[in-house]
């Protein structure tokens, strides 16, 4: 009776596990299956995308393609500007501070190393938290998101002084400057058209967001300089602090941003014969960290060092090489090139 027992229990057990066999190679089965579709609908979906993307229309730019004055930017450029007149009459010595270091985050880490050498050339890889850190120190320039920052650079060697380029001084030193940032549609939130010129950001949900809500960092840092300020000194202090920490700091990056697009193109020593405009200007290249050296960067566009002599000032690469020494910058490019018989030529790892 108990060998009975025993021996319909081992039969019942082996049912058991030769149904629960079945049933996970049932469940593997069926995941396999909602995989492959989950697969097929997100490529059937980026095929739509794309045949969406070639149907819409590339936005064109440069002076001949612009028309109106976009009067949003026109009524922020003048707010700070009146902003940057107003810190004089509430000078600090913490507000300078401040000014100093946002100014370094700002210009130097966030558009030099950032968007521009980084994000726009690739001229370095770093991992994506510190990418993305670097990218919203970009932010706080007020020259735009990541994605219509790289997208306009990108048409502008593409286009470099022809037509077609969105700021050459060939269609006038103040349109270069500026006129270009105040005329015309405004691209900054139109993620989907920068999609043609920035597709590798484009694809990151990270700078979608940081493109479409560019002025969110800004915003903060202004609400934390008041708040520092008047924690510290009172309200005459708050004031200092964001007049010189957010108007008076972005009016002066903005204009040595724009001094790299216009004076960069008209005047300095060209040590490289490119089929552009550009110069190498030291004194351009002392208020950007180096940007200015732009005749050395448009004949190696993917160097990450644009100083190519000893003497070329180039902070924003020694940043870089500062990331590179710590481990956190890889695949450094370098220019090459004969300085006998300068050309413009590649760039190789360092």
């Amino acid at each position: 009776m108990a060998q009975d027992w025993a021996v319909k229990a081992s039969e019942s057990a082996a049912q058991i596990k030769h149904s629960a066999r079945e049933q996970a190679r049932e469940a593997k089965h069926r995941a396999r299956l909602a995989k492959m579709r989950t697969q097929m609908r997100a490529k059937r979906a980026k095929e739509r995308a794309l045949e969406m993307l070639a149907k819409m229309p590339v936005p064109k730019m440069g002076r001949a393609a612009v028309e109106g004055t976009s009067w949003v930017t026109v009524f922020f450029m003048a707010m700070f500007h009146v902003g940057a007149v107003a810190a004089l009459f509430f000078w600090s010595w913490q507000a300078l501070v401040a000014t100093v270091i946002l100014y370094v985050l700002a210009i130097n880490v966030g558009v030099g190393m950032g968007y521009h050498r980084l994000l726009t050339h690739r001229g370095y890889k770093v991992p994506k938290w510190l990418e993305y850190c670097i990218a919203t120190c970009g932010t706080l320039a007020l020259e735009g998101g990541p994605m219509f920052w790289v997208a306009t650079h990108r048409v502008h060697h593409k286009h470099s002084d022809r037509a077609g380029d969105p700021h050459s001084p060939r269609e006038g030193g103040w349109w270069a400057h500026v006129g270009w940032i105040l005329s015309g549609r405004q691209l900054h939130h139109d993620v989907a058209l920068l999609r043609h010129f920035a597709p590798d950001l484009a694809k990151e949900k990270f700078y979608r967001g940081l493109s479409r809500y560019h002025w969110i960092p800004l915003t903060a840092s202004g609400v934390l300089l008041a708040g520092l300020g008047a924690w510290w000194g009172g309200w005459h202090l708050a004031i200092s602090m964001v007049l010189w920490g957010v108007f008076m700091r972005v009016t002066l990056g903005l204009h040595a941003t724009w001094l790299v697009n216009s004076v960069t193109h008209m005047w300095g020593k060209r040590r490289f014969i490119t089929r552009d405009d550009s110069y190498n200007n030291w004194l351009v290249a002392l208020v950007t960290g180096g940007e200015g050296w732009h005749n050395n960067h448009h004949a190696h566009p993917v160097s990450a060092r644009h100083g190519l002599r000893w003497y070329e000032f180039d902070p924003n690469y020694y940043g870089i090489w500062l990331l590179k020494m710590v481990g956190l910058a890889k695949q450094v490019k370098i220019a090459q090139w004969d300085q006998e018989d300068p050309q413009p030529s590649g760039a190789m790892r360092a």
